[in-house]
């Protein structure tokens, strides 16, 4: 008997309602777990192959850990603005698919070469460096596929589930990495390997992306160009992406946990895992709950507040002997981290047009990336100088100054009060 009734369709209420969505989301998370749990080994191995290898004392051994990060950092600089013109030339799960390869690569040849017990100072750093050149490609493709896969409404509730991915998987990844590290060296990189194949294999079961493009296409080096010149001219996209540039780049202490946990702490590459997995831990749990309560309203000043709160948590930790303290900080500083990561990732996803995501994520990508990698290379030199504990202190002083600076000199921030496209534009703009 046919239908009296004409059927609609039903919008979903949640991005995990939508397959593609949660393909990419499993994609993500066993892409991080295995990115993670080799980049935290990294490090660690660097450190003790300085220390036992080379004889170095802990302050070079901690400068170091900071050149680790300036090889990552260099291949980031030189290809994101191709990354960024790749993920909006090319279908994005493409780009994503390649990026997840290399890394790949990357960690079948860490595996074998601890297993050979190979390891040298030169042969870390062009790993790190290999594994910077494929993270530059998989931000901004990974980042520009969530908005073309769901609805704009439900935008917000699925950049938290990708962060609980992201967050989940950095808990896991280095913890389950320490634990199985300390039983058999090579084979949490092999395990690494598995992950990143079958995360590429997933991306690809999305449907095909490619970015909308309004008008002609311009040339690839006008591309480049246009994209920089959008976010600098934004002001309001500017002071978000510098945000993160300048206080995550004074109060990363994550470079320097190998030296907490070898020579301050005394936990071994065990409590290493642990105190790399709290602030995910952290940013996890607050991950979960923004995904079912999304901050809806004064959403910059509470991303200014979350920024200050990390610095300050940042001073704590260094003054801290004790180890389940300390792995509470970290948990804090994950939490509020998450605060201001959700909110500058909603906003500068929802203020950027689509044909340009790829090319603003790439910059904002790279800002992360050199906050990151160059707050390492900053944590080494000043340990080199200062000592581990007052690097630390350093950098999150630091942080709270660059807060307060731009909240001054970026009035736009604090105007934003909510994630509503239309209005957000209208807010930042007055």
């Amino acid at each position: 008997m046919a239908r009296s009734v004409t059927d609609t369709v039903t919008e979903p209420a949640s991005p995990l309602q939508i397959g593609d969505y949660r393909r990419y989301w499993l994609a993500r998370f066993m892409g991080v777990f295995a990115t993670m749990s080799m980049v935290v080994l990294l490090g660690y191995q660097l450190y003790a192959v300085a220390r036992d290898d080379y004889g170095m004392s802990v302050a070079e051994a901690s400068f170091q850990l900071g050149l680790l990060g300036l090889a990552q950092f260099i291949p980031l600089f030189l290809l994101t603005p191709v990354a960024g013109l790749a993920a909006d030339r090319f279908d994005r799960r493409h780009v994503a698919a390649f990026a997840n390869g290399i890394d790949g690569l990357v960690a079948v040849v860490l595996a074998l070469l601890t297993w050979a017990d190979a390891l040298n100072l030169p042969l870390l750093y062009t790993l790190a460096a290999a594994h910077g050149a494929a993270r530059v490609f998989l931000g901004p493709s990974m980042s520009a596929i969530a908005p073309n896969i769901v609805p704009p409404a439900l935008l917000p509730r699925a950049i938290a589930l990708g962060s609980i991915a992201w967050q989940t998987a950095s808990v896991a990844g280095p913890a389950v990495g320490g634990l199985i590290f300390a039983r058999a060296e090579w084979l949490p990189h092999a395990i690494s390997a598995g992950l990143l194949v079958c995360s590429m294999l997933l991306i690809l079961t999305v449907r095909p992306i490619r970015a909308k493009q309004d008008g002609p296409r311009l040339k690839p080096l006008k591309q480049i160009a246009e994209g920089m010149v959008y976010v600098w001219r934004e002001r309001f996209l500017l002071g978000c992406i510098t945000l993160d540039l300048f206080a995550v780049l004074l109060a990363g202490a994550t470079a320097l946990l190998p030296v907490f946990a070898r020579d301050i702490l005394f936990v071994g590459p065990e409590g290493l895992g642990l105190m790399r997995a709290a602030p995910a831990f952290g940013a996890a749990s607050v991950a979960l709950w923004l995904s079912f309560s999304p901050l809806q309203r004064e959403v910059g000043v509470k991303m200014l507040w979350a920024v200050a709160a990390f610095g300050a948590l940042t001073v704590a930790f260094a003054f801290s002997r004790s180890f389940i303290l300390s792995l509470a900080i970290l948990a804090a500083m994950g939490a509020v981290d998450m605060v201001s990561v959700f909110i500058r990732s909603s906003l500068v996803q929802l203020f950027t047009p689509d044909d340009k995501r790829g090319r603003v994520s790439s910059i904002s990508g790279l800002a992360i990336s050199a906050s990151n990698e160059l707050g390492e290379m900053q944590s080494g030199v000043a340990a080199g100088l200062l000592g581990a504990v007052g690097a630390v202190v350093f950098g999150g002083m630091g942080a709270i100054v660059v807060t307060l600076v731009w909240a001054w000199y970026f009035p736009e921030l604090r105007r934003a009060r909510s994630f509503e496209p239309q209005e957000l534009k209208r807010e930042v703009s007055t």
